[in-house]
């Protein structure tokens, strides 16, 4: 199924209902006096997170939302019904903004089990009972109920991830992702295999794991449209910690690794600071093409190059040498939080 990350719809809240005119006329009873109700309150419009959706594609052909009207008021001083209330499904992750004004109405998170109102049904309206005074017996004046609230709203989805990869094309994010838990990207020998986000679960012990997510890879000029991984960028911004995958021998590009991983880091900070300003984690892949000292030389030239002093991590994704100390490494950091320090694997 073609992943579907925005979309955008209708809502629109019910309409309170009439309050009416009405007098009570019983036999014997002369003169009793008003007895309109009022209307019911229109139907409300809410979204809920949904564990079992992962894409936005119903929203490809639903696009308009809308709750009942309130019921008209009776008379006997009788409430109209309330209008029926519309529950929308979304996945968890999912940031709900207006289409005009970019303001934010809903913002979906991983613990969002209770429903968000995002659009408020109308005030009902009031019948003529409630315009009788001691000046005014027998009034003749009700009132229309309020208009429900009505948007043309956006819905972007946000994967819910721990860890978010981060690299060129064929940097090795998705034969990574491959190595550590059962998701199955397309791997192939030319660039942006990945053309939309892939989860998988890393189960590191029992009732032990964490989610990654893979998007596709970066590439110079992505912060102004250029290539299909900025498109999908938003997709990290809720993960705790982001790895950035570097291929330690780049046979098939002009640039050498510290200037791509430079590339890299420009395009991140000029898309989102927040982002940029995320725990990030050095790992040199592909270890498997070259021997033990050349390796241990480029590494070496590539930290230098970046003057990195966070953590750095030598790994074959293929081979997995190395993987299974960087992935209890990052079940530690998910557990204990971004402020606990950690030394490199190697």
């Amino acid at each position: 199924m073609k992943f579907i990350d925005e979309a955008k719809i209708h809502v629109q809240a019910g309409n309170g209902g009439y309050g009416i005119v009405s007098f009570r006329r019983e036999k014997y009873i002369p003169m009793g006096g008003p007895d309109g109700g009022d209307g019911g309150d229109g139907g409300s419009v809410y979204v809920i997170g949904s564990i079992d959706l992962n894409t936005l594609s119903d929203f490809r052909h639903t696009r308009r939302f809308v709750a009942k009207n309130g019921g008209r008021g009776q008379s006997r001083n009788c409430t109209g019904a309330k209008g029926e209330d519309v529950v929308i499904e979304v996945p968890l992750g999912t940031v709900i903004t207006t289409v005009d004004q970019g303001e934010l109405i809903a913002d979906v998170g991983d613990n969002s089990t209770d429903p968000i109102l995002i659009a408020r049904g109308g005030f009902h309206g009031l019948g003529n009972i409630r315009y009788k005074s001691s000046t005014n017996r027998a009034p003749r004046q009700s009132s229309p109920g309020s208009q429900g609230e009505r948007f043309d709203l956006k819905l972007e989805m946000k994967v819910l991830a721990d860890v978010g990869l981060l690299g060129m094309p064929n940097a090795g994010k998705s034969t990574f992702i491959r190595s550590v838990s059962a998701a199955r990207p397309k791997v192939a020998d030319y660039p942006f295999t990945t053309l939309h986000p892939n989860l998988g679960v890393v189960s590191v012990a029992q009732h032990r794991s964490f989610v990654i997510a893979d998007i596709p890879g970066l590439i110079e000029g992505a912060a102004d449209g250029v290539g299909l991984g900025i498109q999908f960028l938003k997709h990290l911004q809720r993960t705790k910690l982001l790895l950035h995958i570097i291929d330690i021998y780049p046979m098939d590009s002009d640039d050498t690794a510290v200037e791509s991983a430079q590339k890299i880091l420009i395009e991140l900070q000029k898309y989102d600071e927040s982002l940029f300003d995320k725990p990030r984690w050095l790992v040199l892949n592909k270890l498997d093409l070259l021997g033990k000292e050349e390796q241990q030389a480029i590494c070496d030239e590539i930290i230098n190059g970046l003057s990195w002093t966070g953590p750095v991590y030598q790994i074959s994704a293929v081979n997995r040498q190395g993987v299974d100390q960087l992935c209890n490494d990052i079940m530690i950091h998910v557990e204990q939080g971004a402020d606990q320090d950690f030394e490199a694997g190697v």
